[in-house]
């Protein structure tokens, strides 16, 4: 249990709660909505139902089949790298554990899409006129904030005087 109080695991239940949300609200726009139906929200925020069989942006999605594979191990092989590193910080490093365990939490969420359905499902539509923002889910947002906060982190490190 010393894992989960002194390094970065002690933020076990934030990836947990990510995870929960990101998986209930997938199963909630697979139970109510069509495949590509969009639910106007805001001016600027529509739900829209789409399955991104790619990766970021929809990169590889018509690639044949392949790249669930190979985004399904790319997945699987951050997280091992992440969950390592999350057991090696010092609970002290928030901003840095803070950042992996989102991360960590969205790569987990995206993979069980993956794996279960061969994609993932996106819902999240931002548009303006036309311009239109490719469809995001709550993993894939868990990811960008990790990634800002991460890099935010590594600028912020003050240096240690001897």
């Amino acid at each position: 249990m010393t894992l989960f109080k002194n390094s970065g695991w002690r933020l076990w239940w934030l990836m947990l709660l990510v995870l929960v949300l990101d998986q209930l609200t997938k199963q909630i726009v697979i139970a109510n909505m069509q495949l590509f139906e969009s639910i106007p929200l805001l001016p600027v925020f529509n739900l829209t139902y789409v399955r991104n069989h790619g990766a970021a942006f929809s990169f590889l999605s018509d690639a044949g089949g392949w790249q669930r594979w190979f985004f399904t191990a790319i997945a699987v092989v951050i997280s091992v790298l992440l969950a390592v590193w999350l057991a090696r910080n010092n609970k002290t490093q928030l901003k840095l554990n803070l950042a992996l365990s989102l991360v960590l939490a969205g790569a987990i969420g995206n993979l069980i899409d993956r794996t279960l359905y061969g994609y993932v499902i996106d819902f999240l539509h931002l548009h303006y006129q036309n311009w239109h923002y490719p469809a995001f889910n709550i993993a894939d947002s868990a990811i960008c904030i990790g990634a800002v906060l991460l890099i935010w982190d590594s600028f912020s490190h003050n240096e240690v005087k001897k």
